[in-house]
């Protein structure tokens, strides 16, 4: 591990406080204003690069530590846990945080949620001042911030343990939670193949998530088992309807050879999907099949009731959350892996094509 660039400042004398460095040492460091300083740790969006990069220098330099909640003394712990998570905020963040919230209270621990806008600037930057203000003892972080390479530079320099969810580059890296998202999207689309599907269309997820990678995968997978191409025109970007455009939910319900059957990235996709085709006078599952992934309470109270993938994201939260504690109380940023099991929640939404 990178060693810190600066030693602890002690007074002359022996004293046991520790000299402290204010954000105006920063400031002065960087060769900025305070307020730009105090931007760039609050994760505020509008600030360069280029002055991110001479703030996160200066703090290295003088390996600065904002005094909140008076945490000042050599090791001690702040008893905090980071949740680093995209600014969209689907049903799967909300049991996540949940799990993580329970695991956090029952270890005496709080967790603090920090969301960012994915893929900009502001992320490594807003990481970088939690690390500096709140000194958490580790952090948790979602796709697609757990492969985000500036946050995970960032958490390195720092020493703070953390715990990645499903990442899908260098798994090596630090320690993951995850679940086997290939084999679940094949099971389930052979769960439909069963029923006498064969053209089955998928709705991806955001293709910088690894869980969107994987389960296009088993998607795959399961269609080639059974000797059936995968026909390019069923596979569909879902991304757009999370921000409520329904184009290629529509584009391919209407499209004259449609298929009889759509499994989705997601339960939200799955039903979005649905409330599209009975806006088309489909009827589900008379006309068209429909599953997703999640297994959120959403899919629950739908009607009928979606058949979908049940990930048990409460679980690999708690999982998650234990792991980063346990690094922090033990002073090691070990590197383990631990996989969950899935199951099929086989419902209403699905059943054989018409002939």
């Amino acid at each position: 591990m990178r060693p810190r660039t600066a030693a602890p400042a002690w007074p002359a004398g022996g004293g046991r406080s520790r000299v402290t460095t204010t954000i105006k040492d920063v400031a002065a460091r960087a060769g900025l204003s305070v307020m730009t300083v105090s931007r760039v740790l609050n994760g505020e969006r509008h600030v360069s690069a280029q002055a991110r990069a001479k703030v996160q220098d200066a703090i290295e330099a003088l390996d600065f530590r904002r005094n909140t909640f008076a945490r000042g003394l050599p090791g001690s712990r702040s008893f905090l846990i980071c949740l680093v998570i995209p600014e969209m905020i689907p049903a799967y963040v909300a049991e996540f945080q949940h799990g993580a919230i329970e695991s956090c209270r029952a270890k005496g621990y709080h967790l603090v949620v920090l969301p960012y806008e994915t893929g900009a600037d502001a992320t490594a930057g807003g990481v970088a001042g939690a690390v500096a203000s709140l000194r958490p003892d580790g952090f948790l972080l979602l796709p697609p911030i757990t492969d985000d390479q500036a946050v995970l530079d960032v958490l390195d320099r720092s020493e703070t343990p953390y715990v990645r969810m499903a990442p899908l580059t260098e798994p090596e890296r630090a320690s993951s939670i995850s679940m086997d998202d290939a084999e679940a999207a094949r099971r389930m689309t052979a769960a439909l193949l069963d029923l006498g599907h064969r053209r089955i269309g998928f709705f991806t997820g955001p293709l910088d998530h690894a869980a969107s990678v994987w389960r296009l995968e088993g998607y795959r997978r399961a269609l080639q088992e059974r000797g059936l191409a995968v026909d390019t025109r069923l596979v569909r970007d879902g991304e757009g309807v999370f921000d409520g455009d329904e184009t290629e939910v529509v584009a391919l319900l209407t499209s004259p050879d449609r298929p009889s059957a759509i499994f989705a990235f997601n339960d939200e996709i799955a039903l979005a999907v649905m409330a599209v085709a009975y806006r088309l006078g489909l009827s589900v599952p008379g006309d068209l099949s429909v599953a997703g992934f999640d297994d959120s309470e959403l899919s629950r109270l739908a009607w009928p009731a979606l058949t979908t993938v049940r990930q048990p994201v409460f679980a690999m939260a708690g999982a998650a959350a234990e792991l980063v504690i346990a690094q922090a109380e033990a002073g090691t940023r070990r590197v383990e892996h631990r996989r969950l099991d899935f199951d099929l929640m086989l419902r209403d939404t699905i059943g054989a094509p018409r002939s």
